[in-house]
């Protein structure tokens, strides 16, 4: 119920926290900052809102956005216990979306 959807939030905020540590600190703050400032996300609501958050990652690092990306969804997986596995034509928000239907 209620606790559950809770502490998978947590979880995958926990994750997606992780996947950014290749950005070093400072480097993730400022990412945090211009998520806020630019495109109105709190780092609380990545998951709620996945699309705005891909769309930005995408708009500030271009090419380097999808590294990014398998860094977070393999962070997610790994917390939770699953095996990722890649597929073809899969953007972030499906791989979190799917995830949340779990």
């Amino acid at each position: 119920g209620e606790e559950k959807v809770r502490n998978l939030d947590k979880l995958l905020e926990e994750a997606i926290d992780e996947g950014l540590n290749v950005l070093g600190k400072s480097g993730k703050q400022m990412l945090f900052f211009h998520l806020e400032k630019s495109y109105s996300l709190t780092k609380h609501e990545i998951t709620k809102k996945p699309e705005v958050f891909e769309t930005a990652i995408h708009q500030i690092f271009g090419a380097g956005a999808p590294v990014l990306e398998k860094l977070i969804v393999e962070s997610v997986y790994s917390k939770l216990g699953l095996t990722y596995h890649e597929k073809k034509k899969y953007t972030f928000s499906d791989y979190l979306k799917g995830i949340v239907m779990i």
